[in-house]
């Protein structure tokens, strides 16, 4: 997937006036979630996407821990947008990257993360678990 089928999606989907916001969402959902993720991983995930994209997920130290809830809060301050908003368009986020990288990829982040952190990889639609 090319950095702007990415971003497009990441639009479409939040129904976002712009790809600038867009990127910022993308941004805000990647460094938190190379906040969170050690080892390799966030250089094998960021290897199956555009580049602009995978350094976004290059780690800025040792790996950190904390909840979906702290996850989203992070999100939502990197993105300076209101928590419910931030809350969706991160799912957004994350529901696009799934469609872009390999399955196994995916799992290999799941297994970094607490259970809580399922609810965040469910996808845009509905009402996210609890």
């Amino acid at each position: 997937m090319q950095l702007h089928e990415f971003l497009g999606q990441v639009q479409h989907r939040a129904r976002l006036s712009d790809m600038d916001e867009a990127l910022r969402a993308t941004r805000a959902t990647f460094e938190t979630l190379a906040e969170r993720i050690g080892g390799n991983e966030p250089k094998q995930l960021g290897a199956q996407l555009p580049e602009e994209l995978g350094r976004l997920l290059e780690p800025k130290g040792e790996p950190q821990r904390f909840d979906s809830d702290e996850f989203l809060h992070r999100v939502s301050q990197r993105s300076h947008t209101d928590l419910p908003v931030s809350v969706y368009h991160t799912r957004v986020v994350l529901e696009v990257l799934q469609e872009a990288v390999a399955p196994g990829e995916i799992q290999d982040v799941l297994n970094q993360l607490p259970p809580d952190y399922k609810r965040l990889f469910g996808g845009s639609q509905g009402q996210m678990p609890t």
